[in-house]
């Protein structure tokens, strides 16, 4: 099988890469050259911006590939682009999409594939839909042969937080110096996280699966947990004591849109204020054995190890802190 990745040295495209690469597949990696190649060995690296068509196409020229994926597509425009460019020299085309986009807020507790995608209170979910809406019309329309991936919180070398961290290791920094660290409302509401080396089995099977085409999946693990043991398990994996401010997240909203952080609204209301459980059962279907093995209180201590390791890989990012500092001290916390 010969794949096409765009991105696919991120925090969920590398261990899709590594493991498509595992499996024998032919893969080349297009993206702008950021990442070092030894992260990724075994690719064939095309740097170059995916934004530059004419290029692109001109690069492109006389090659065919069984799979492209597109781990870097937000915008409509980026999709249409796409549809253009790879219409007649792929034979599948793989958009990561968002769990985001699912209802909100919900009405019902467990999350299908067929769970309708309206999202109010983010556009980075808005845009995503759209997205989506683009494809299912050029496969209706065109035969395009898209099919739709929508990871929920996904997971390997990022700090899976609602408020404190994500690329940056910002919310560990705090934790081992004392400070106080927010979670949203009780903490009691129910979340999916999944690492990524989980999710990339469930990906990759998909790649070059025909039957698969014109179908969404999202690919997450089983394992459900409350914020109260994600934030637990962080500190755990920090090896320091957990020492957190339960915050309405109405609170929390207001005060940070009034930071300019506007943001931070979608990625609660519009997300993580809300339980997500995901039926994996389509997944599965079709791609036979599918099992996440990793469960959150292991993963995440693999993820703390691997900044641990590498001083050049920890920020500590002010805008987090501050804002974090600011909505206790409104708070009263």
């Amino acid at each position: 099988m010969k794949a096409l990745f765009i991105g696919g040295t991120g925090n969920i495209s590398s261990a899709c890469s590594r493991l498509a690469i595992a499996q024998d597949i032919e893969l080349s990696i297009l993206n702008r050259g950021q990442r070092d190649p030894d992260e990724i060995p075994g690719a064939t690296w095309i740097r170059a911006d995916i934004n530059e068509f004419s290029r692109i196409r001109e690069q492109l020229s006389g090659e065919r590939f069984d799979v492209v994926v597109n781990f870097i597509a937000y915008l409509p425009g980026e999709v249409e682009r796409d549809i253009q460019l790879f219409s007649d020299i792929c034979d599948q085309y793989i958009f990561i999409s968002s769990a985001s986009a699912y209802q909100k807020p919900p009405t019902h507790a467990v999350i299908t594939e067929s769970t309708p995608l309206a999202n109010p209170y983010w556009d980075y979910s808005r845009n995503k839909i759209a997205c989506e809406e683009l494809l299912i019309s050029a496969y209706r329309e065109r035969g395009f042969p898209a099919t739709i991936v929508r990871p929920s919180h996904t997971y390997e070398t990022v700090i899976p937080v609602a408020i404190g961290s994500w690329e940056d290791f910002t919310i560990i920094d705090r934790m081992r110096k004392g400070g106080k660290v927010i979670i949203h409302g009780d903490g009691t509401s129910l979340w999916t996280i999944t690492h990524s080396v989980d999710f990339a089995k469930g990906f990759v099977g998909l790649m070059g699966n025909r039957q698969s085409i014109g179908h969404s999946f999202h690919i997450t693990s089983d394992e459900i947990l409350n914020w109260n043991q994600i934030y637990q398990a962080v500190a755990d994996a920090a090896g320091t004591e957990l020492k957190a401010v339960h915050i309405a997240s109405d609170f929390i909203c207001r005060e940070a849109d009034n930071m300019g952080q506007e943001w931070i609204r979608g990625n609660l209301i519009g997300d993580k204020a809300n339980s997500a459980i995901f039926d994996n059962s389509k997944i599965k279907r079709f791609v036979p054995g599918y099992v996440a093995t990793i469960p959150f209180s292991e993963g995440i201590k693999k993820t703390v190890e691997w900044f641990d390791a590498h001083p050049h890989r920890i920020r500590i990012d002010p805008v987090n802190n501050r804002l974090m500092d600011t909505i206790l001290a409104a708070y009263g916390g």
